[in-house]
């Protein structure tokens, strides 16, 4: 049995939460909102993330408490927020703590290095005097199959691979298989990269009274997961992760999912929506919008051409219709 901490109860955090209690490992959720915070204590739910799971976790809003009944520190948090709890996290850590990341996105360019939030909070211990271990969970993992026992596949990345290895073991489950893994750079790049496929998706679900459908969200599927292959390396990425479960698995689930936050937004944007008002009718964090913008940033750095990226951007910022984003897309494979 571990004691595991999970910071930010999402309904990602909140899937894993339950999935690990059931297996009799001790969890302890910790929240800043206070709506989550009254549903799991009231009622053993989190009705506004997962609704109709009863959870057997302790709750908590002290962030403090939570790293001090832990050993193992689950970072369950957007991308765009996670730096600054880890801020809040450093003054509780033990050398023992060992941190598992779970955000899938690129640290913002003002923290400098390689742009993986695994190593901008690696970089942050380090000038805190600590040295806790940091790995990353990553793969197809849409929240609600987990909770409910859907049999799963996911990989553990680190630099140090015994390090992976102990905590892949450590928290499988009969229906969570984890896999452990040394390219935690590919890992977390193909995390980030497939939401803006899965964007793509969502705009051609959005068009489906048009000239949306299957094929076209095939052609996209093709030419965002080759744009992936070509900029990814440059990135520090190895090859072979993109067809493993954190490359293609993810690209594909999250693509495909009509849970899948990224593809709702898109399909918001494909039913003509601007982004703000997209947005404005979603709760959870869609992170394709952000790494988005990111990655057509460093591929001009790197001298890599991202046409399909491009246009996401272009769409994103109104600059041209969910159509002319989607034919542009296609335009590319030629």
């Amino acid at each position: 049995m571990s004691k595991i901490a999970i910071i930010g109860l999402g309904n990602w955090g909140t899937a894993l939460a339950h999935s690990w209690a059931n297996d009799s490992h001790k969890v302890i959720g910790w929240t800043v909102e206070e709506e989550v915070y009254g549903s799991i204590m009231e009622s053993g739910e989190n009705s506004k993330y997962l609704p109709g799971m009863q959870l057997d976790i302790d709750v908590t809003m002290d962030i403090g408490e939570a790293i001090e009944a832990s050993e193992l520190i689950v970072l369950s948090l957007p991308s765009g927020v996670i730096l600054s709890v880890v801020d809040e996290i450093i003054p509780h850590l033990r050398p023992s703590h060992v941190i598992l990341d779970l955000a899938k996105g690129l640290a913002p360019p003002e923290e400098g290095g390689s742009g993986l939030i695994s190593e901008a909070i690696e970089a942050k211990l380090t000038s805190a005097g600590l040295s806790n271990s940091v790995v990353v969970l990553t793969g197809p993992t849409i929240a609600p199959e987990v909770a409910r026992g859907v049999v799963t596949t996911a990989m553990v990345a680190g630099h140090d691979i015994s390090v992976a290895s102990r905590i892949a073991d450590r928290l499988s489950t009969d229906s969570i298989i984890l896999v452990p893994t040394e390219d935690s750079v590919g890992c977390e790049l193909w995390g980030a990269f497939k939401n803006t496929v899965a964007l793509s998706c969502g705009v051609v679900d959005g068009l489906r009274d048009s000239i949306g459908g299957d094929n076209l969200k095939a052609a996209l599927i093709t030419v965002g997961f080759g744009e992936g292959q070509r900029l990814l390396p440059m990135m520090g990425a190895k090859p072979e992760t993109a067809f493993g479960p954190a490359g293609l698995g993810d690209l594909y689930v999250t693509s495909a999912s009509p849970r899948s936050r990224n593809r709702t937004l898109g399909e918001k944007l494909g039913n003509g929506k601007s982004l703000d008002e997209a947005l404005g009718e979603m709760h959870m964090v869609a992170e394709g919008v952000r790494a988005a913008r990111m990655f057509t940033e460093r591929a001009a750095s790197l001298g890599c051409d991202v046409p399909f990226i491009d246009s996401l951007c272009a769409l994103l910022d109104g600059a041209i219709s969910a159509e002319e984003c989607v034919r542009t897309m296609a335009e590319s494979l030629v």
